[in-house]
């Protein structure tokens, strides 16, 4: 609660507060003393736990096959993912939690992408636009250069979707000394023939 400044008086300062939340929350709510537990309604909605549920059901769906379903999975979990958490707090509890939702907003992007793609006709323009921002995101992932470059290509633009190919190359020998992953230079290939 109080990570660099504690009061004075811990206990009685967490004993305030906790008085205060009972009573905001209404009886019932705030079980125990010194193990406390916080009873919620049974149709309570918690947006982290949903985002995560999202992002297993995104990749259960992708292993099916099951487009449409991993596509509204993936784009649930993205965009709970995005909403800043706790903002303006910082423990190191909070920054964990953090860094889990910025994983689960990666993925989602990414299978939503791959989804997209893979639905096609008017979800090209949507696979472009969540590769774009996964490139953004995360320059060193190479899946968004992927998706980004399928999603050009078929939307007949094979020179952009090219030109995506030599940018991620240069970063990768730039800053890390190393070729882009053979997956990416396969389709690289493709794309060259």
């Amino acid at each position: 609660m109080w990570p660099d400044d504690p009061p004075r008086a811990v206990e009685s300062a967490l004993s305030a507060l906790l008085s205060k939340l009972r009573k905001l929350l209404g009886p019932g709510r705030l079980e125990g003393r010194h193990e406390l537990r916080l009873v919620l309604p049974d149709h309570a909605w918690i947006d982290t736990e949903i985002a995560a549920a999202a992002i297993h059901r995104a990749e259960s769906a992708i292993g099916s096959f099951d487009w449409p379903d991993a596509w509204v999975a993936a784009r649930i979990a993205q965009h709970i993912a995005l909403r800043p958490f706790l903002a303006g707090d910082s423990t190191p509890w909070i920054e964990e939690r953090r860094r889990s939702l910025e994983g689960i907003h990666l993925r989602a992007l990414e299978f939503a992408a791959q989804a997209s793609l893979e639905i096609g006709a008017t979800e090209i323009a949507t696979a472009e636009r969540t590769a774009r921002t996964l490139v953004r995101l995360a320059p060193f992932r190479e899946s968004g250069y992927r998706y980004l470059m399928q999603a050009l290509d078929a939307r007949h633009n094979r020179a952009e979707a090219l030109q995506v190919y030599e940018h991620l190359r240069c970063l990768l020998r730039d800053e890390l000394g190393i070729s882009p992953s053979p997956a990416t230079q396969v389709l690289h290939r493709h794309l060259l023939t």
